[in-house]
């Protein structure tokens, strides 16, 4: 047993991003509510806020490469911004495209309310904001964080006891959940609420990982602790009470389990083989574009041939994986070129 380095965080991020794309595709397959393994299977959710936590530490080591001041705030991030857009609107345009144009093109009628309503979900998926649909809903969502993340990080960097901010997050979600005008208001979009705090905890904690800081060894018997504890709880949440409890106290216990699976894996990537490593690396790099293909284009045909929870899983991971390599490749091809002609 050796000390934590939170720079493992950091080391093995790409490959801690393969993993939770592969928890959330297992999320999505689905179970039966009644089946044993229906509370296990419910956990791979937890792949999406380990993606916010690790943008949020991506993002801190972004914003703090450039010294604070050597360009007007706005100027900083618009740039910064665009280069967030640039690496995700591409995949995004592009498959929204081809998921909402032929549904749209289905109909009989176009009125100029649909025309609209169309340009908007291809666009901003504005669908999700104002009705909670849920079809590729972390895109927009994370682009909407990554809007106030700058501000937040220039504040912290002036007043590092702002980042007790993220008490008001937690705070925010009670509020949003049982205070019935802002219930009313906001609360159809709970999932993109109750992940606001991870994703600002990861920003909170991303200069502790750039420096290196170090958790003596016997800090990992915590780690276990918290992560058997919140697992467990979770486990036995969604295996005995699914659907008798508002989802944010859940996503709550998310979060202690998000961050201690994330210190466990950084741990466990520093003695697995190099095989396996490289593999999570690949699938993180393309996480991105796997996370847009796989429900709606690639698992919901392999459903209909009812081939059980496990094949039906592997075969949805064997056939993504390819065709997301291919758009991303594909991407980044054009993008070089109409960076060449600019």
């Amino acid at each position: 047993m050796r000390d934590i380095h939170l720079s493992d965080i950091s080391r093995h991020r790409s490959a801690i991003m393969g993993i939770a794309m592969i928890c959330i595709i297992l999320f999505h397959v689905g179970v039966p509510r009644q089946d044993a393994f229906y509370g296990v299977c419910r956990m791979g959710n937890i792949g999406v806020d380990i993606f916010l936590f690790l943008s949020g530490i991506g993002l801190w080591y972004s914003w703090t490469r450039e010294p604070s001041g050597t360009q007007p705030f706005l100027r900083r991030w618009l740039s910064f911004y665009w280069r967030r857009l640039r690496r995700v609107y591409p995949a995004w345009l592009l498959v929204a495209s081809a998921f909402y144009i032929p549904r749209f093109m289905a109909h009989d009628s176009h009125s100029p309310a649909e025309w609209a309503d169309l340009i908007g979900d291809v666009l901003v998926n504005w669908d999700f904001w104002l009705n909670d649909e849920l079809t590729f809903w972390y895109i927009p969502a994370t682009m909407m964080l990554y809007i106030f993340a700058p501000p937040y990080m220039a504040l912290i960097r002036r007043l590092p006891a702002y980042r007790w901010l993220v008490v008001a997050a937690f705070m925010w979600c009670i509020i949003m959940q049982y205070v019935t005008p802002i219930h009313n208001a906001v609360g159809h979009i709970e999932i993109f609420w109750s992940r606001v705090p991870i994703f600002f905890l990861g920003i909170n904690i991303a200069a502790g990982v750039k420096a290196d800081t170090t958790l003596h060894r016997h800090t990992l018997w915590l780690v276990i602790l918290l992560f058997g504890m919140s697992l467990a709880a979770c486990v036995w949440l969604e295996q005995m009470r699914h659907g008798r409890f508002p989802l944010f106290v859940e996503r709550m216990l998310y979060i202690p389990l998000a961050v201690s699976f994330i210190l466990l894996l950084a741990q466990a990537l520093s003695r697995t083989p190099r095989w396996f490593n490289k593999a999570m690396i690949w699938v993180g790099g393309i996480s991105l574009e796997t996370y847009l293909l796989h429900i709606e284009f690639v698992m919901r045909d392999i459903k209909t041939l009812h081939l059980g929870y496990w094949p039906t899983a592997l075969l949805t991971i064997a056939v993504t994986l390819p065709v997301a390599w291919l758009l991303h490749k594909a991407i980044d091809k054009v993008q070089g070129i109409a960076g060449r002609k600019a």
